[in-house]
């Protein structure tokens, strides 16, 4: 599992930060979280299919996070795109998609599902067999929601165990890792003593918001903590007022959530270098770095 970065600025782009969005790649599987104006530019020079895109999670309506969902859309159904392909967001979605795909002469010939987050609460959203999406209203001047990737455990086969009964690569081995005892030349071997399970991997994704305890909610132990700094903590007022973070506060978020790893993005154009903000979050939360475009994470 891995983030890559393809845009890491607020309102205005810069040289050097295209809008904000953000890839995760799972499996065969490219999940888009945001869709900035160029993302997929921005995915041809990370050398990104946008074929394999197969789900796309937008924050909010605001331009500088949707500005690239008409592109992206238009792309794929002139790449003769067949299989479907899922949008979640706000209260109103499904009527701004419409207005969007409506606007331009092109002929989609797969389907776009457009799912709502309707619940003012912590609530999962969207389950795969291997992962489940989990969402929850932020604070911002319009609707805006903060994702959650939660990797399901997985049953780890114990291969040292194993050796005791000379077993070591057979297709009954699945069996045990079904929670199912198997029997062995003669000896029985127990699904709970030969394998141990394996925690999934949490992301939480947030952009767009004042402090709220949804967010430590949301976030609470994450292996990685995404998370918007868009200002440093002397304009915390105008932050405020505009419903986003400061670094600074990004920090505290991450400590109080008790996350591993916290990466800031969503800078102004005001911030050239992120080395300040860096500092202000470091000064809550020493595990923190700043995203840069393309800049790729594992998770």
């Amino acid at each position: 599992m891995k983030v890559i970065f393809l845009g890491t600025s607020s309102v205005f782009p810069t040289k050097k930060r295209n809008h904000q969005t953000m890839a995760l790649t799972y499996g065969p599987e490219i999940i888009l979280f945001d869709c900035g104006e160029g993302t997929q530019r921005q995915m041809r020079i990370a050398g990104m299919r946008i074929s394999k895109i197969s789900k796309i999670f937008i924050t909010h309506w605001h331009g500088d996070h949707v500005l690239g969902l008409a592109g992206l859309l238009q792309s794929l159904a002139m790449n003769a795109r067949k299989g479907p392909i899922d949008i979640w967001g706000p209260i109103g979605s499904k009527k701004r998609v419409s207005h969007l795909i409506n606007t331009y002469e092109v002929e989609f010939p797969f389907k776009i599902r457009v799912h709502e987050v309707k619940n003012k609460r912590l609530q999962i959203i969207d389950e795969e067999p291997k992962y489940e999406i989990l969402a929850a209203p932020l604070c911002h001047p319009c609707e805006c929601i903060g994702y959650t990737f939660q990797e399901k455990p997985r049953i780890r086969v114990n291969t040292d165990y194993l050796k005791n009964f000379n077993l070591k690569s057979d297709p009954i081995i699945s069996k045990l890792q079904e929670g199912k005892d198997i029997e062995w030349k003669g000896k029985k071997i127990k699904a709970e003593d030969a394998t141990w399970v394996e925690k999934g991997k949490k992301l939480t994704y947030v952009m767009d918001t004042c402090e709220n305890d949804r967010i430590i909610q949301l976030a609470n132990k994450a292996d990685l903590f995404i998370c918007e700094a868009t200002f440093l903590n002397e304009l915390r007022d105008q932050a405020k007022e505009r419903g986003h973070l400061t670094a600074k506060q990004a920090g505290a978020l991450a400590k109080k959530a008790n996350v591993k790893r916290l990466v800031i993005t969503h800078f102004s154009q005001r911030y050239p270098k992120t080395d300040p903000l860096v500092r202000e979050a470091r000064s809550n939360f020493k595990n923190t770095i700043a995203a840069k475009d393309f800049m790729e994470v594992k998770v």
